[in-house]
């Protein structure tokens, strides 16, 4: 009896150990990065261009971007140099920092090690990437999109600026370990096919991330696109719309033209976003997405309009108590 009161612990203590071992050296499960070298031409770098810059919104997250304005717009040097904070004040498992972008950073990596970072979240030293970046939708992207990505990040000017090192929160830090997957690209479907193309763009958009509420850091999947999700921001708590064809609470009474005039009311060049100090202010990067090509506005239309409609109240925004 003595014996088993020791050999308990024992067992744990060895199970423990082994299951630290497991997450240390047998995660991420992911592939090792592909051994591929990305042609550049200017097809290529212009497809990237638009999305990285405009329906994936890459810059957006590894540029500066400046609250105090509406829609928080890009601002400062340098572009796609890093910076965008996600820390424990903002409601993330630890403080992270969007990394750059520029050769600056991305000069000594392979083209194959920038895939898998985007693909499958996993950075060129084998470290997992805070999970702000979709890299589960991006997985399903036809690898064409995805070498022009990469094609016009090569293009950038190389800007000098470190970001700080990733600092996740207890147990989150073992959590991540377990987030990657392995990749199975997707294939981009025929622009006929509108809502087929559509959701291929709502994917590559990762629309579903921000506009589906979490519960317990986990999607509610029975709601998707039904929105509520919650951005903490300088003036107060922001929520998602709720973009599913709900009639009473989301864009069911919506027209393709209401849907696309959304949009581009911002795509006006004399457009400047206002100074915000206090009250509403929005995550969404208006700016950014007012330069989507109207034919994709419209398919992404014409897919959420065959979503399951989803009744949710949204309150919008929560001023921050003084």
């Amino acid at each position: 009896m003595k014996k088993l009161i020791w050999i308990i612990p024992l067992i744990v203590i060895v199970i423990v150990i082994s299951f630290l071992l497991y997450v240390k050296i047998g995660l991420p499960d992911v592939d090792p990065a592909p051994d591929i070298k990305v042609e550049i031409t200017p097809e290529k770098v212009a497809r990237g261009k638009y999305l990285a810059n405009v329906l994936m919104s890459c810059v957006e997250c590894h540029s500066e971007r400046d609250f105090t304005h509406f829609a928080g717009p890009v601002s400062g040097s340098p572009f796609a140099g890093g910076g965008e904070e996600f820390t424990v004040e903002l409601g993330a498992p630890g403080n992270f920092y969007a990394p750059n972008l520029t050769p600056y950073h991305l000069k000594d990596w392979t083209d194959g090690e920038i895939y898998r970072a985007i693909t499958a979240g996993v950075s060129k030293d084998g470290r997992v990437i805070f999970p702000a970046m979709p890299s589960h939708l991006y997985g399903q992207v036809s690898t064409e999109d995805i070498y022009a990505v990469i094609a016009y990040l090569r293009t950038l000017p190389a800007f000098e600026k470190t970001v700080p090192a990733p600092d996740p929160e207890f147990p989150f830090s073992l959590i991540m370990n377990f987030i990657p997957k392995k990749v199975v690209p997707g294939t981009a479907p025929d622009p006929a096919n509108k809502v087929e193309y559509g959701k291929y763009l709502v994917t590559m958009a990762a629309c579903i991330d921000c506009h589906t509420e979490l519960e317990k850091g986990q999607m509610k999947m029975e709601e998707a696109f039904g929105g509520n999700r919650g951005f903490i921001l300088p003036t107060g708590v922001v929520r998602s719309a709720n973009i599913t064809p709900d009639k009473n609470t989301g864009i069911g009474n919506w027209t393709e033209e209401m849907f696309v005039q959304r949009f581009k009311i911002y795509a006006d060049s004399s457009f400047a976003a206002p100074t915000i100090t206090e009250g509403f202010n929005t995550i969404m990067p208006w700016l950014g997405y007012s330069h989507l090509d109207e034919k994709d506005l419209k398919v992404i239309f014409a897919y959420l309009k065959t979503l399951p409609p989803v009744n949710k109240q949204i309150i919008k925004f929560s001023p921050k108590s003084n």
